[in-house]
């Protein structure tokens, strides 16, 4: 037979009923429970509201304050899977992971190396040369007829020539203009810095680039393990053939333009062709950076030179935005051409450079994302 809740004295002199019972009918050993929280109160739902404002404005503070880490963090992590590629089809020729990474560093190396050789002399060289012909460019202009008619009515030589002297013999623009260069230097020093960061985390990353996705897929159901993988893996893929396609896109780039160079006869070929290809990396703004740099060079040697390379340059831009670039995109991240000019500008409007590289493989996974899996969704539904 089954006794009831005993009610029998504790040594306090009450009884277990008495010391309580909780709200789902179980005794407690510290009093009867209160009421549950009533989360419809107006005071419940503004003390929970504040607590996840305060939590977002905190989450955004730190966000901030780790944009810069973020920043190397997230272009690590681009370069590892643009050059995973690489990697991987060392590996089917029969190298081991660590050796074809290697393999392909060295090749960075070897390339980084080509192009400070072929860019830094002549860059000291020709700035220099700058620097002692620069009064020769200033009285070039001086002497041109829009320029002395200028002068002449309003006396703008005169003007400039006071105010220089005026800055010269200021101390506290002195000690801006110090500041300045100082400020300039450590920038480069931290850019310098920033970029042997990322080749170190993209090494380790490309190193364990196996054993990352395997922990990664361990988290996923064991049910829904294999469709994740192949999403996974072609969303990389599509991240390293747009590296590659946006390789060939500037390398092409930069051999039009040292061939049109050549034939214009514009000065250092080779130097401005190297820079153009390297800018060319940067989607849609990049090619124009490139145009316009090498127009100016063209412009100091002779004025008809800058006008043949900007007409070049307005043609070819024509063909690589809306012809070469969307052509190469589509076939290797199977993106529509629309899409790849329409996400190279909103990336570059919301992230400037770092936002135009990243666009086209977020838009190329999200596009796979809503071919494989919204819309067989919405089909079964």
């Amino acid at each position: 037979m089954t006794e009831g809740p005993s009610t029998q004295p504790e040594p306090d002199g009450t009884s277990a009923t008495d010391r309580g019972a909780d709200s789902g009918g179980r005794r407690t050993a510290y009093g009867r429970a209160g009421e549950p929280l009533n989360r419809h109160s107006p005071f419940y739902i503004g003390f929970v509201g504040a607590a996840g404002v305060i939590a977002a404005l905190g989450l955004w503070h730190l966000v901030g304050r780790l944009s810069s880490t973020l920043t190397i963090l997230v272009v690590s992590i681009f370069l590892t899977l643009s050059l995973n590629p690489i990697v991987e089809w060392l590996m089917a020729r029969r190298l081991r992971r660590p050796q074809a990474v290697a393999v392909v560093f060295a090749g960075l190396l070897v390339v980084g190396g080509l192009i400070g050789w072929l860019v830094l002399p002549p860059a000291i060289q020709e700035g220099s040369a700058l620097l002692q012909n620069a009064p020769g460019y200033v009285d070039r202009i001086l002497s041109l007829e829009w320029v002395q008619r200028l002068d002449k009515n309003y006396s703008i030589v005169a003007k400039l020539q006071h105010e220089i002297n005026a800055r010269l013999t200021d101390g506290s623009f002195v000690g801006r203009v110090f500041g300045g260069v100082l400020g300039a230097g450590m920038a480069l020093a931290g850019a310098l810095f920033q970029g042997f960061t990322v080749l170190v985390l993209t090494l380790f990353f490309l190193a364990a680039l196996p054993r990352v996705k395997r922990a990664a897929y361990a988290t996923v159901p064991l049910s829904r393990r294999p469709r994740v993988v192949w999403l996974s893996e072609e969303i990389m893929r599509r991240v390293g053939a747009y590296a590659i396609g946006q390789a060939a896109v500037a390398t092409v780039n930069g051999i039009l333009s040292f061939v049109m160079m050549s034939i214009v006869d514009i000065p250092y070929a080779a130097v401005l062709a190297v820079l153009v290809g390297l800018l060319g990396l940067i989607p849609m703004v990049g090619a124009t950076i490139g145009a316009v740099l090498v127009a100016a060079v063209a412009f100091f040697d002779e004025p008809h030179k800058a006008v043949i390379a900007a007409i070049y340059y307005l043609v070819y831009q024509q063909l690589e935005n809306y012809v070469v670039s969307p052509r190469i995109m589509a076939r290797t991240v199977s993106v529509p051409g629309a899409v790849t000019v329409i996400a190279a500008m909103a990336g570059g409007t919301l992230l400037g450079v770092l936002g135009a590289l990243l666009a086209v493989p977020v838009a190329a996974g999200l596009l796979l994302l809503y071919e494989e899996v919204l819309l067989p969704r919405q089909r079964s539904a």
